[in-house]
């Protein structure tokens, strides 16, 4: 009996230990963590808006007009003040998880760039959703998939070319496909939308939606923090 109490203070012992290690890894590394995912955050709004000079986070959130994609943190693109577009974070599900991306919507009611932020879809079959080095164009190799929906307008059918579409698929990995046209469809009429309501899209945007996209006092907010990006499978 004595042996046997022995034996699970000390596997006791053993699991208060590594929780305590475990504790310490985490508080030591959240920091570089959350400094990471800032840096890659603006590394992508500067890549979809590259013209823009601040993204001031918009207060409230976005809804999605299909339960199936979610909206996370939007933000203005500003240049000297004045609003030149919005960028949504959305996600939707892909083959083996969530798949979440950035996508940036233009006053004009165009996708001004697309930058895939977390994707563990099938590597060398989904996981191209994100790829830099993933072309739809070959031979020439100058347009990557997520490069693709750059220019599209929100009102284009903005899905993939077996279902009527105009997206080329990443080869075997039509689920993958599917799940960023849908998230890149629903944030391109969302932000479309929130711009017209806002006083700042052209002639081209849609006609607002108060089901998919209400609409959101702007209110002076600081600057996005110094602080995101990546990306899926099948």
């Amino acid at each position: 009996m004595s042996d046997m109490i022995k034996m699970i203070a000390a596997i006791i012992i053993f699991a208060t230990v590594a929780c305590v290690g475990l504790a310490f890894v985490y508080d030591g590394t959240k920091e570089t963590i959350a400094v990471n995912k800032a840096e890659k955050l603006n590394s992508a709004l500067k890549e979809i808006f590259p013209d823009a000079d601040s993204f001031p986070p918009i207060s409230g959130k976005l809804e999605s007009g299909n339960p199936a994609v979610n909206f996370g943190d939007a933000y203005r693109a500003t240049k000297g003040g004045a609003a030149i577009g919005i960028a949504l974070n959305a996600s939707d599900t892909g083959f083996n998880d969530t798949i979440t991306a950035l996508v940036g919507v233009g006053t004009n009611g165009k996708i001004t760039g697309v930058r895939i932020l977390q994707n563990t879809d099938t590597p060398g079959l989904g996981a191209n959703a994100s790829s830099p080095t993933y072309f739809i164009d070959k031979p020439a190799n100058t347009k990557t998939f997520y490069g693709q929906f750059t220019g599209m307008s929100v009102n284009d059918n903005i899905t993939v070319k077996k279902d009527g579409g105009a997206v080329n698929a990443i080869t075997a990995a039509t689920i993958t496909s599917r799940a960023v046209s849908l998230l890149v469809s629903e944030a391109g009429k969302a932000g479309s939308a929130w711009l017209a309501q806002n006083g700042v899209a052209g002639n081209t945007a849609p006609e607002a939606s108060p089901e998919a996209a209400p609409e959101v006092e702007l209110q002076a907010v600081p600057a996005v923090p110094q602080a995101l990006e990546n990306g899926g499978a099948q």
